[in-house]
C-alpha cells in the first residue's frame, strides 16, 4: 500500500500534469480558455499546491487528513466548476448564454463577487465545444481528473492507520 506521502505526490504530478495540458491547449493549439476554464485551472493549482505542501511538511496523521481535507475541498469546488461548465456544454443552442465580456475586464470593472458570479453564470464562449477525446470534451475530461483526486485526497483522510 502506497504512504499517504506517496499519494499526495502522485497528486501533485497528476496536478501539474493537468495544468501542463491546459498550457499546452493555450500555447501550442491556441486555444483560448474560457471564464469556466480559468477557474478550473485556479482549482487545479490549488489543489496541487496544498498536496505539495502536504509533502514538504510531512505532518503527522492528523496534519495529512487536515491537508487532505482541504485538497479535496477544492478538488470538489473544481469538480462544481467543471461540471457547470460540461452541463452548459449540453445545452442546446437556443438555451445558451449570450457571450459576455472577457474575464479581465470583469476583475477591472466589478466588484470580486460580482465577477464571480458572471463567471459561474457562463457565458456562450463556455458552451463552446472545441476539442474532443472519444466524445468527452476539455471540462469532461478536467471533471474526471476532479473526481479521481477528491477521492485519492479523501482516501486519505479516512485512511486507517495502525
Amino acid at each position: 500500500m502506497l504512504s499517504t506521502r506517496s499519494i499526495f505526490g502522485l497528486g501533485f504530478v497528476f496536478c501539474s500534469v493537468m495544468l501542463a495540458i491546459a498550457g499546452y491547449f493555450q500555447m501550442v493549439e491556441q486555444l483560448e480558455p474560457c471564464p469556466l476554464c480559468i477557474l478550473q485551472r485556479v482549482s487545479t493549482l490549488f489543489v496541487g499546491v496544498v498536496l505539495l505542501i502536504a509533502i514538504l511538511h510531512n505532518p503527522k496523521q492528523l496534519g495529512m487528513r487536515i491537508y487532505g481535507s482541504i485538497a479535496g475541498l477544492f478538488a470538489l469546488i473544481g469538480a462544481g466548476i467543471s461540471a457547470r461548465h460540461v452541463w452548459l456544454q449540453s445545452l442546446p443552442e437556443d438555451q445558451v448564454p449570450s457571450c459576455g465580456p472577457g474575464l479581465n475586464f470583469m476583475l477591472e470593472n466589478f466588484a470580486l463577487n460580482d465577477t464571480i458570479n458572471m463567471v459561474l453564470r457562463g457565458s456562450g464562449e463556455c458552451a463552446e465545444v472545441v476539442w474532443t477525446f472519444i466524445g468527452i470534451s476539455i471540462p469532461g475530461w478536467t471533471l474526471l481528473a476532479f473526481v479521481v483526486l477528491f477521492v485519492a485526497t479523501m482516501s486519505q483522510v479516512f485512511r486507517r492507520t495502525n
